[in-house]
């Protein structure tokens, strides 16, 4: 879960023994210990945890939004922050003294995580319709267009979370019960 997380990025250990200390009920010396030691997940940068949080309150607010054109962009905006935590935690390609053109998170990711190369490409496809949306243009994206890319960036979301090695926290609906 991304509340696990401590401040450092890392998540908290759970059923690890640590090897220089044991308790009494551990067991004696040299016998193995009560709990399988879990590998920890390699950490992961807060500001990469910070967008997925923050990620995941986009697709909220996307689902509770009445305007298919604002659902879309919350939807589109929630992929790209899921993208650039993916970056942010693998470090951008190519980065070294030279400063470069700025670049597309959708061109960055295919680079710092090929297995998502058809994930980037298809939220890149969609960034048109989001600008057209946040220019107020009243048919940019349908209902149904809005309601499918909020589906698609929902499962992004999670990809992305599993790439990072987080656990996925979904976020409870805010609709009211009546």
């Amino acid at each position: 879960m991304i509340s696990s997380m401590t401040t450092e990025g890392g998540a908290r250990p759970r059923n690890r023994v640590p090897s220089d200390t044991r308790s009494a009920d551990a067991g004696p010396p040299g016998a193995a210990p009560l709990f399988d030691a879990v590998p920890l997940p390699s950490r992961v940068p807060s500001a990469a945890l910070s967008l997925l949080r923050t990620a995941r309150h986009g697709l909220a607010e996307a689902e509770v939004e009445g305007d298919p054109g604002t659902r879309y962009i919350c939807a589109h905006l929630a992929a790209l922050r899921a993208a650039a935590a993916i970056v942010a935690a693998r470090g951008e390609p190519g980065s070294g003294a030279r400063r470069r053109r700025p670049r597309s998170v959708w061109e960055l990711l295919p680079q710092v995580e090929p297995a998502l190369a058809e994930w980037a490409a298809f939220f890149a496809a969609g960034a048109a319709k989001r600008a057209a949306a946040e220019a107020g243009l009243p048919r940019a994206a349908s209902p149904q267009e809005a309601d499918d890319l909020l589906r698609d960036a929902s499962t992004f979301l999670t990809v992305a979370e599993r790439a990072l090695g987080v656990e996925s926290e979904p976020m409870l609906p805010l609709r009211s019960a009546s």
